[in-house]
């Protein structure tokens, strides 16, 4: 399965009840528009659309922090 900025968008937006303007580079977490209880939300989301295990280690800024950083770590691990 792929996952795609739009997918996780919609996500945010009708799971998280997020409102704030979001595209693909937006800063989640550094910005504080996410916390870590919204992260645990989105590893579930991105491993059950992208059908891959998130491994601790890899939840990081580096990885989950703008929609585009999490639609290519899926990638990279499918």
């Amino acid at each position: 399965m792929s996952l795609t900025a739009d997918d996780l968008i919609r996500f945010l937006r009708d799971e998280l009840n997020i409102e704030d303007d979001l595209d693909a580079g937006t800063e989640l977490f550094s910005t504080g528009i996410l916390d870590s209880v919204a992260m645990m939300n989105i590893i579930g989301f991105v491993e059950e659309k992208a059908g891959i295990e998130v491994r601790p280690a890899d939840v990081t800024l580096e990885n989950f922090d703008t929609l585009q950083r999490i639609v290519d770590y899926a990638r990279e691990q499918a």
